[in-house]
């Protein structure tokens, strides 16, 4: 079975009238998994993350920085594409604490050995001391480090299928010999970061950049000749994913031209890896993708084959 968390306000937060990173994502999103196949999901309430958790990765000083000027009423920009309203602090700490406690139902309870967690905003451009690009709080990273914190599980991996660059995860990731960072993403494209030299301090960054165009045959050799081959070696004992959905030939926001189908290769590649190579559970939380058509049938795939686990 595989654990679904979202929460009600992570469709509350809304940057403004024609923001692509809009509530009706979620609401596409929740509403395909609404169907029939999906009526197995073990559904689960996120809950909110802690300051304690969240200060795992991002300083108490900027994480009450963002959380103080959450404002009463209206928007408040924090960057030239990235807001807060009322309920923007919520959002994102149930969206960090939805990662939080798909490990803690996996790894404590040992209800399920995957997870999806459809909650926005995203995460993967949070820097530890900057929010950014749609995120407030790097979501997976928390994961990953409150896994170790808690469990003692040093040895986490996030693939990260986002079109854009996790700049936020490497810089959390970049300096620490436990984690373990890859990235399929198109270049050049914001947020400029991602580079094929980009090894980090502990050759523990692995990324492979790709064209504008690059189609599902591109992300399998990408997968062939590299992703997979640093994922088998590094054998890491929990799997994030960063499902990011906007490399869809039908979003508005990039130039790639994945199919439905192709999400459902990915995931099946690494579900195929953690359950007969690895033995490890995967956490997935959901990312970009901005078609509301393309977004809830690429998450249907990726689920789909998550429960297959």
């Amino acid at each position: 079975m595989t654990l679904l968390f979202t929460h009600e306000s992570c469709i509350l937060h809304d940057m403004g009238a024609g923001h692509p990173e809009q509530p009706a994502r979620l609401v596409s999103v929740l509403k395909g998994l609404e169907a029939d196949e999906f009526k197995s999901l073990n559904r689960k309430v996120a809950p909110l993350a802690t300051k304690d958790q969240l200060a795992l990765i991002h300083p108490k000083e900027h994480i009450d920085s963002i959380l103080n000027a959450v404002p009463q009423d209206g928007l408040i920009s924090i960057d030239g594409d990235t807001s807060l309203c009322p309920h923007s602090g919520e959002a994102a700490m149930r969206a960090a604490g939805a990662v939080v406690a798909a490990v803690d139902t996996i790894i404590h309870a040992k209800e399920d050995q995957t997870a999806f967690c459809a909650t926005r905003p995203p995460g993967h451009h949070a820097e530890p001391n900057k929010s950014m690009g749609f995120c407030l709080f790097n979501s997976v990273a928390i994961g990953a480090a409150y896994a170790r914190e808690a469990y003692g599980i040093k040895k986490c991996a996030v693939i990260d299928f986002d079109v854009h660059h996790g700049n936020g995860t490497e810089a959390c990731f970049w300096n620490d010999p436990d984690f373990l960072y890859l990235s399929t993403h198109q270049s050049p494209l914001y947020p400029g970061t991602g580079a094929e030299h980009d090894h980090g301090a502990y050759n523990n960054i692995v990324n492979f950049p790709l064209p504008a165009y690059a189609d599902g045959e591109k992300i399998r050799i990408a997968f062939k000749e590299k992703i997979m081959p640093a994922l088998e070696k590094y054998d890491p004992d929990l799997l994030f994913i960063s499902a990011g959905f906007d490399a869809h030939r039908d979003d508005p926001l990039a130039n790639m031209i994945l199919e439905d189908e192709d999400y459902a290769w990915m995931t099946a590649e690494f579900v195929a890896f953690a359950r007969d190579i690895s033995n490890c559970p995967i956490i997935s939380t959901l990312e970009g993708g901005y078609d509301l058509e393309a977004l809830p049938r690429s998450v249907q795939a990726h689920v789909r084959e998550l429960q297959a686990y």
